[in-house]
């Protein structure tokens, strides 16, 4: 290898002992020169003879010339093995005493000092920025002199005691308070933070046992041939056998007749996937409606089903706005014709009827009892009443169900084929296909309807109505006379309908009244003139019970509210000059409304959902007589844009809003029995589910439908589907039959999407009901319980 005077050596443990060269001990990888002396090495050569370290260099060793060998530790093993042994004094002297570099010898030699010389200041601009930095007084100083005569100098001062009270003006309180013209609002901050992690020493120190060998040997106890037959014919054995021998016998039994280990939850679910329990696709897309025209580019705001006619569903669309622009344009018009579509699943791409509108619907009903009466809201706080029962007969000649279903298909594709070809304005203009257009048989006046856009319209029960004074009497006529309704105008108004019920005509008289309806473009709508009388009953402005701070009310429940829609045999009509009156500051009513009866049975409370997302629990007639009980719950994050009621339980409802949603119970009154996590996205609609207790719909923004289903998790949807690009803005379920359920959604795209609900989310499961009532009173009665212990813990605290 280059080097003949180098010569690997292995050293033994015991060799290393021997001559005092332990590695990691005597010699590092640092310091790896050990002199051995030549003596000691032919002493071990002759005591170990060939079992010495140094037997195959014995010659070597002998003829080396000094008194002392180099031996070297080669920790990174350059020539093979851990030592090598140096040969000749030439290579020792050289290992021990290497010669110093040129690098070396540069590196000792010490540059001398020089101090560092002055140089003139050059100026960057920092004394600017100083300047800039430093405060100084722009604002003039104020001077106060105080003065007194010279004679007062000196003089003595007595002082007495009295009542500040008894003297006017004696004593003034300078209260603090807040001046707006001061208050600096913080737009934007610059704030440092250093996370430094907690250090922390400890040290342990494990019990240090002297180790032994030990060892155990088990062997069996074995019992002679006397001994066991002596066991086996004692009578402790044979009592023993008689009294385990039935169980062991039943044991076997069951054994045989079931698994013990059967996982019967598991089995439970492949029985039900087996089954066809578990449907891939929960809501089954059933059609699809658009309209170039009226819905393109702008927002469903409401879809009502039609109650009695059977795949006829109506749409009011509105301008595509955020809330904020909503209530601050609500008293511009728009540029589109605004009117309410009534669609139907035998042509989807055509309207079969219009109704005309003074300005865009926020939402509508249709009364609950005469399904031809429909009552609006408009967005510029207008209440608008339309009247369709001369188009009943064209509504219910349309397709039946069977035919429905046998041509859906063919239905689609000439819903696609008209979107693809549908005509201009112009040719629409000139087909003589155009759907009637209804006109509004009734305005309410602009200067006492609300100022901002109508948000949630609900007729009165039929059993019970409100008078000018706020009681509540029976309504022996059984018809819809009131409207309830509220807006972000900080009220809720109560308007009422006049009524009368008119025999039959014949064929002329319906001629006449329906000249009295609509009227003949060449004449001038004489209807209008209900815009200049027709004022609303009540108003109710909520305030807190303690302040004069006003809610501002977008959604409106009450506990009432559970309608049943007939057909009546004599269709009522709207009698204008009998029902206007202007010398009343009010709307008057019917007049075959007498002697009316007071009801004190009939619950007055309602639920109001605010702009800010709070949730209010009030009474009417304590409103109405300003004695102020109202309860406030703050849990939504955003607007409420759903409150209602629990079709199953009258004191059960859902309100959602904001990024969470919460179902809440009437008679407790610390908070929701149950209230969902913050989602990621908005929540934006919300309905129950009309023949399970359980089951509620929730819309988000993302275009998706939460399922929820309370009988298999409360604290997740069961199911979660996507049905639209766009944001949900309206959700409406519609029983057809018992084996047909519909779900319509609308979102801001203008499309209008009905979904057909599978039977596992449309049939109840056995006691459905007993099982979700037990879940509510529960819940209920656990946030009883919590407020209790909070308040004793409370006054302990307080105590102490």
């Amino acid at each position: 290898i280059g080097h003949p005077e180098i010569f690997p050596l292995v050293l033994t443990t015991q060799t290393q002992e021997i001559f005092n060269c332990r590695v990691d001990e005597d010699v590092t990888e640092q310091n790896c020169f050990r002199l051995i002396k030549k003596d000691d090495i032919i002493q071990d050569l002759k005591t170990r003879a060939a079992i010495s370290d140094f037997h195959p260099f014995k010659k070597v060793v002998l003829e080396y010339p000094g008194e002392e060998l180099l031996v070297v530790f080669d920790a990174t093993f350059q020539y093979g093995q851990n030592f090598y042994l140096v040969a000749s004094e030439e290579a020792k002297e050289n290992l021990l005493k290497p010669p110093e570099t040129a690098e070396e010898k540069e590196e000792e030699t010490v540059t001398p000092y020089k101090p560092p010389v002055s140089k003139p200041w050059v100026s960057l601009g920092s004394e600017k920025e100083v300047e800039e930095e430093s405060i100084k007084d722009t604002v003039t100083k104020v001077k106060y002199m105080i003065s007194r005569e010279r004679r007062k100098f000196g003089a003595p001062i007595t002082f007495t005691d009295r009542n500040a009270s008894d003297i006017k003006d004696s004593y003034i309180e300078c209260v603090s308070y807040q001046d707006k013209a001061f208050s600096i609002k913080m737009l934007e901050k610059d704030v440092g933070i250093q996370m430094v992690p907690k250090e922390r020493e400890a040290g342990t120190q494990t019990k240090w046992t002297y180790p032994k060998n030990a060892a155990t040997q088990y062997f069996p106890t074995q019992l002679s041939d006397e001994e066991k037959e002596e066991s086996l014919s004692s009578e402790k054995l044979k009592d023993f056998l008689t009294s385990v021998c039935l169980r062991v016998e039943i044991a076997l039994q069951q054994n045989e007749i079931m698994n013990a280990f059967f996982d019967d939850w598991k089995a439970l679910g492949e029985d039900e996937s087996s089954s066809g329990g578990k449907p891939a696709v929960y809501l089954k897309t059933h059609q699809s409606f658009t309209d170039l025209r009226y819905l393109k580019d702008r927002t469903i705001s409401g879809v009502c089903w039609h109650p009695t006619v059977y795949g006829i569903i109506a749409v009011s669309a509105r301008v595509r706005l955020s809330y904020e622009e909503q209530v601050n344009l609500c008293d511009k018009s728009s540029l589109q014709q605004s009117v309410i579509l009534f669609l139907s699943f035998s042509d989807p791409s055509h309207p079969q009827l219009m109704l005309e509108c003074p300005e865009d619907i926020y939402c509508f009903q249709f009364s609950p009892r005469d399904p031809n009466i429909i009552a609006g809201g408009c967005i510029n706080g207008q209440v608008v009443l339309w009247d369709v029962s001369e188009h009943e007969e064209k509504l219910q000649n349309e397709k039946t169900a069977d035919d429905d279903k046998t041509t859906a298909v063919n239905r689609v594709n000439a819903s696609l084929l008209a979107v693809q070809l549908c005509p201009s304005p112009t040719e629409v203009q000139q087909n003589s296909t155009l759907p009637p257009l209804v006109k509004n048989c009734g305005v309410s006046s602009i200067k006492y309807s609300h100022k901002k856009p109508i948000t949630d319209l609900h007729w009165l029960p039929e059993y019970f109505e409100d008078n000018q004074t706020g009681a509540i009497s029976e309504n022996r006529a059984e018809a819809c006379l009131q409207l309830v309704t509220c807006s972000p105008d900080r009220s809720i108004l109560i308007w009422d309908i006049p009524a009368t019920k008119l025999p039959e005509h014949p064929s002329s008289e319906k001629v006449t009244e329906k000249n009295f309806f609509y009227n003949p473009s060449d004449l001038p709508d004489t209807s209008k003139h209900q815009d200049l009388c027709w004022k609303p009953l009540l108003k109710i402005n909520l305030h807190e019970h303690d302040t004069n701070t006003e809610y501002v009310p977008v959604r409106i429940s009450l506990r009432e509210l559970h309608y049943q829609y007939k057909t009546p045999d004599k269709v009522q009509r709207w009698n204008t000059p009998e029902g206007f009156s202007k010398d009343s500051p009010y709307t008057g009513r019917s007049t075959a409304i007498k002697n009316l009866q007071m009801l004190g049975n009939i619950s007055t409370g309602f639920f109001a959902g605010t702009e800010d997302g709070e949730i209010i629990y009030s009474d009417l007639k304590m409103e109405i007589d300003d004695q102020k009980h109202t309860q406030k719950y703050t849990v939504h994050s955003g607007t409420i844009n759903t409150l209602q009621r629990s079709p199953f339980f009258k004191d059960i409802f859902l309100s959602v809003g904001g990024q969470n949603f919460a179902i809440w119970k009437e008679e407790v009154t610390n908070g929701p029995v149950l209230q969902s996590s913050c989602s990621a996205g908005r929540y934006t609609a919300g309905h129950w589910s009309l023949t399970r207790p359980g089951v509620f719909f929730i819309g988000r923004d993302d275009g998706n439908i939460d399922i929820w289903d309370l009988v298999k998790k409360t604290h997740e949807p069961s199911h979660l589907q996507s049905i639209s690009k766009g944001m949900v803005t309206f959700i409406s379920p519609w029983i057809a039959s018992p084996e047909q359920h519909f779900l319509a959604v609308s979102d801001d795209l203008g499309v209008l999407h009905v979904l057909e609900i599978c039977q596992m989310l449309s049939d109840p499961s056995t006691n459905e009901h007993a099982d979700v009532l037990d879940y509510f009173e529960r819940e209920a009665k656990y946030l009883k319980n919590w407020e209790h212990e909070y308040q004793d813990f409370q006054a302990k605290t307080e105590l102490k």
